[in-house]
């Protein structure tokens, strides 16, 4: 039986099909194409292609949040999400707790489980932190200090992620300071939150943001 394949249009809407036999096999609107389109495209494609992705294959930036509070979270990122990256534009914190960070699911975020690592180097030598309960970035000496950096987590395979970042603190002389972490967080990544070890020193500047990316 042969194919049929054709391309018509709703003169009432501003859509038009893609037609197989008959069949609707996907919509055209000035939004995109809706339907699914499967299998190997041979020959070749001539003409302009519009609309979006709305499922990964692009970088979504969140909105930016005033680091306040004893915690900043991001709620809602996607399921297609497979890299996360949380941005410090001049954060600091009422204590000098250690900056933590968690990843979350719909059952609230994950507090335990985590092999995280953090190393700096300073005037007086290097410095270490390792935390079970979170990704640990090292804490300063001083309270108010500026950190500033990002920091990627990387979906490894169904439930797993791995974190990597750099960060800076400090005025001029601070430290940088390099850190690592995995977890397995059991379920869908839905949520992130910036807070401290203690779980009581409070932001006291700066703004913080993440993008996610299919």
């Amino acid at each position: 039986m042969a194919t049929s394949l054709s391309l018509e249009n709703d003169s009432s809407l501003a859509q038009g099909y893609i037609k197989v036999n008959g069949t609707t096999a996907a919509t055209l609107t000035t939004s995109g194409i809706t339907g699914n389109l499967t299998g190997n495209v041979t020959g070749n494609v001539t003409g302009n292609v519009t609309g979006s992705l709305t499922q990964g294959g692009s970088l979504t930036l969140a909105t930016a949040q005033i680091a306040s509070g004893t915690a900043v979270d991001f709620n809602g990122i996607p399921s297609w999400a497979k890299r996360i990256t949380v941005m410090l534009n001049q954060v600091s914190f009422s204590g000098i707790s250690a900056p933590l960070i968690r990843l979350g699911t719909s059952s609230g975020f994950v507090s335990s489980g985590y092999n995280s690592d953090s190393s700096g180097s300073t005037a007086s030598g290097n410095t270490l932190a390792s935390s079970t309960v979170g990704h640990i970035i090292l804490s300063p000496s001083n309270a108010g200090f500026n950190y500033i950096g990002s920091i990627v987590f990387n979906n490894v395979s169904s439930n797993i992620w791995v974190g990597n970042g750099i960060t800076y603190y400090g005025a001029a002389g601070g430290t940088i300071s390099v850190h690592t972490s995995i977890v397995n967080i059991g379920s869908t990544l839905d949520r992130l939150r910036i807070t401290t070890t203690n779980g009581t020193d409070t932001f006291d500047d700066g703004t913080i943001n993440i993008s996610y990316e299919g």
